[in-house]
């Protein structure tokens, strides 16, 4: 017999050779027919896996995160034999489950696939899908793995020969066998309704001096119904996309004589950033924090002292080498190393701390060209940093601190559906990390137990941390039900150390100080980008580039109009103008367009009585009020939606 830990805490002696299916079936009907997969012990396996050890046992359906990556991995399975099937002579390569979905790497010796292939893949696959075939793992050596491929598939070879003898397994189902590492569905007969949605190019293993292949992208779902609700939101997405939002609110532009992945702001995009810089250094004064500025190049010593140039040098731009003097120098990936070397040009005592330095600072990363994307995948973004140097013994209050600045920028934003992520190293691969295991301890339980303090609710992902430490990442939802990373909190023990920081305690003694790291926007790029997608370019009236729109019923009326333009600016409303001799419904389903809150139409009687006719966007007739009853209208709902930060 064996002892299970099942996933309501209870322990249970079942005989030894038991599945999770099997243990599945124990507990009810309804959890029989819908789970997906399990782990045992932490490790992903197949219900159909015999337990043979003690242990405790978890069940993944639908509705979780890892039934979703089980299900959608076993699909690239059916979708890699449906391809196989349709086009013979293909070599695949690798296919993942991804955030929505799944894909696969293939090489189409040449053939070029296009959207009207489309319909064929699907209808393959569910053929194959409709047979029910189960998915069996089975060991093989490396010896058999490679002798499988050898002669047909140099790609499977070459990630068969990284592998160690022993460790190496096949996954079989129908008449199709692909290397796999396991954690599939029971059989493909859960697989109900599928969708190929683009096929773009890749390179083998993300470098461009590789062969290309061609990606194929498709998501799958246990129920047509939401296969349906998806292509809807998908639909709507496309709706949202920033880069067409972008383009369509004059916000920025990309030119390929600039370079790909460097973005232009244009001015109405500029007024944005701008709005946002000084509302996060509003509350950061309020908070205690001292705007610094450091250059946008460094020594690469200064990377190599703080490990950036180790972890991430090869994949970085590479360094600028000085005409005579044989030094190099990198343009500046991230900040942290020199707001260090700020820290560093003081002699502190503990009574001077925290130290708290922040700034709008420019970092440059290589991305490869296929993997840009709009805002969101830049290689040049402005972080909004800052790095909090305190003793241990204000390190939890700092942290707390810290997430009240970050909710109330959520709060302000609109931001309200999110998940705190604490994110532990993986201490399985501990040469992914710098420090000591003592010091990795007492951030991460500085970490958990902030989070706690705050009533967050909050899950912990193993393997998340950054290089030098631990963090809380905010997961937030956006208005399409789609989750993104945005604000980061650090605690780091490490590059104090490195950098050799120091103060002086109240035992005179020299000690060392913690570190915060922590960006509530994350950069300023990829924020606006999520902001103009959650928004849908319905910005909050605060951030709004333009809050109000004059427009004249005809040209008769265009002095009054500026009069009540000059007024509402002398109240700082950011105002426009349309005395075009354009028909006012043309003149309103632009300001629509243009995400305009607040039309003001003047005429003769609006002229005569010194009012405005205020109709707000979407339609809404607020009637006629005077110039100051419409500036205090916008004041008090600004006021009203971006509240004072009280630290």
């Amino acid at each position: 017999m064996i002892k299970i830990t099942l996933p309501d805490g209870s322990v249970k002696e079942y005989q030894s050779g038991i599945t999770p299916a099997e243990i599945a079936a124990s507990i009810s009907e309804g959890l029989a027919r819908n789970v997906l997969s399990a782990s045992f012990n932490g490790k992903t396996i197949e219900t159909v896996t015999p337990l043979t050890t003690d242990g405790s046992l978890t069940l993944y359906t639908w509705d979780s995160p890892e039934g979703k990556k089980a299900f959608w991995h076993s699909s690239a399975h059916i979708l890699a034999q449906a391809l196989e099937e349709l086009y013979p002579g293909i070599k695949l390569t690798i296919g993942p489950a991804i955030a929505n979905g799944f894909y696969y790497d293939v090489d189409f010796n040449g053939k070029p696939i296009s959207e009207k292939d489309f319909p064929a893949i699907e209808a393959k696959f569910l053929e194959i899908a409709r047979g029910k075939h189960p998915f069996k793992m089975r060991p093989v050596s490396k010896a058999e793995a490679l002798s499988y491929y050898a002669g047909k598939n140099e790609y499977k070879t070459e990630l068969i020969e990284a592998l160690e003898d022993g460790t190496i397994t096949f996954c079989d189902h129908s008449t199709f066998t692909d290397l796999c590492r396991g954690g599939h569905i029971p059989n493909t007969g859960f697989v109900k309704a599928v969708k190929v949605l683009s096929a773009a190019g890749a390179y083998w293993r993300g470098d461009e001096h590789n062969p290309q292949l061609t990606r194929v992208y498709a998501i799958s779902f246990p129920k047509q119904k939401e296969l349906t609700e998806y292509l809807e939101l998908l639909e709507e997405a496309k709706k949202r996309d920033h880069r067409k939002l972008g383009k369509e609110l004059e916000l920025f532009t990309f030119s390929n004589k600039v370079g790909q992945g460097l973005p232009l702001w244009l001015p109405k995009g500029a007024a944005l950033r701008e709005r946002l810089e000084a509302f996060l250094r509003k509350a950061q004064k309020q908070a205690g924090y001292e705007q610094v500025v450091t250059p946008h190049i460094g020594h690469k010593n200064l990377y190599v002292t703080s490990g950036h140039w180790d972890k991430y040098g090869k994949d970085s731009f590479q360094p600028i080498a000085t005409p005579n003097e044989g030094e190099e120098y990198l343009l500046k990936p991230m900040n942290c190393p020199h707001h260090c070397e700020i820290y560093n040009s003081h002699p502190w005592s503990y009574k001077d701390l925290p130290k708290r330095f922040a700034e709008f600072g420019t970092v440059y990363r290589y991305e490869q060209s296929g993997e840009l994307h709009g805002l969101t995948r830049v290689r040049c973004f402005t972080q909004d940093d800052a790095h909090i140097f305190c003793t241990p013994e204000q390190l939890d209050d700092e942290f707390k601190h810290v997430i009240d600045l970050v909710l109330y920028v959520f709060g302000s934003l609109g931001f309200d559906n999110f998940t705190a992520q604490v994110s532990l190293r993986d201490p399985e691969n501990p040469t992914k990390y710098i420090g000591s295991d003592e010091n990795w301890a007492k951030a991460e339980n500085a970490i958990i137990n902030a989070a706690k303090e705050k009533g967050l609710s909050y899950v912990i992902e193993t393997g998340e941390a950054a290089f030098y430490g631990p963090k809380l990442d905010f997961m937030v939802k956006d208005a399409l039900g789609r989750s993104w990373q945005l604000g980061t909190i650090q605690v780091d023990y490490n590059l104090p150390e490195r950098f050799d920081l120091w103060y002086k305690g109240a035992d005179n003694e020299m000690h060392r100080p913690v570190m915060i790291h922590r960006a509530p926007f994350g950069s300023m790029e990829r924020f606006v980008a999520i902001l103009l997608e959650h928004t849908a370019g319905n910005f909050p009236l605060w951030l709004n580039p333009s809050q109000a729109i004059v427009l004249s019923l005809s040209e008769k009326y265009e002095n009054y109009a500026q009069k009540v333009l000059r007024l509402l600016e002398n109240s700082d409303i950011r105002t426009l103008i349309d005395n075009r001799a354009e028909t006012m419904g043309k003149k309103i389903r632009e300001a629509e367009t243009q995400k305009i809150p607040y039309m003001l139409i003047v005429g003769e009687n609006e002229e005569k009585e010194g009012t405005v006719s205020v109709r707000k966007r979407g339609g809404e007739d607020l009637g006629s009020m005077s110039v100051e009853a419409f500036a205090k209208l916008i004041n008090d709902e600004v006021a009203k939606s971006i509240k004072q930060f009280a630290n």
